[in-house]
């Protein structure tokens, strides 16, 4: 699949395509930030190539979105800072709604493990390879996760 065109001209992104062609799906530039959408099943082997080859040593968030009721319904989003050029970069992974889950970063940044128990906790979405996949915000007797768009405005009841 070849590089969208909105993203030739970030060198990342280009290196990115050519270490794995089908891990690129997509991306944008809009109000000075770059965004690179990369296929879930790909997040950890892209995350290495970043961090290994073009100096993205430092996980800087690792967040969602919830897009209830389309599909795919989450955005995994991964905010990367290279420490060298001071250029921050953004990666999202579309994950589908049904039995929402994706492979753990913490072999990459061993500190994603903090951001992925927090997106479990209130999105509901899991991380495969995982060590420690519990709550952490949320009380462990706690029904639901509470930034689901599906997520009753008044509470669990």
């Amino acid at each position: 699949m070849p590089i969208p065109d909105a993203l030739l001209a970030l060198p990342d992104a280009v290196a990115l395509s050519e270490f794995d062609g089908s891990a690129v799906v997509g991306g944008k530039f809009d109000r000075n930030e770059w965004t690179i959408d990369v296929d879930a099943s790909k997040i950890v082997r892209a995350c290495q190539f970043l961090r290994d080859h073009r100096g993205y040593a430092m996980l800087t968030d690792l967040t969602a979105t919830d897009s209830y009721p389309l599909e795919p319904r989450f955005q995994i989003v991964y905010h990367l800072l290279n420490l060298d050029t001071h250029l921050f970069l953004r990666l999202k992974a579309p994950v589908h709604g049904d039995a929402a889950c994706i492979d753990s970063v913490t072999s990459v940044w061993p500190t994603a493990g903090w951001f992925e128990r927090e997106v479990f906790d209130l999105f509901g979405v899991s991380f495969n390879g995982h060590d420690d996949m519990r709550r952490i915000l949320m009380p462990d007797t706690w029904e639901g996760h509470p930034l689901r768009k599906d997520y009753p405005t008044e509470g669990p009841r």
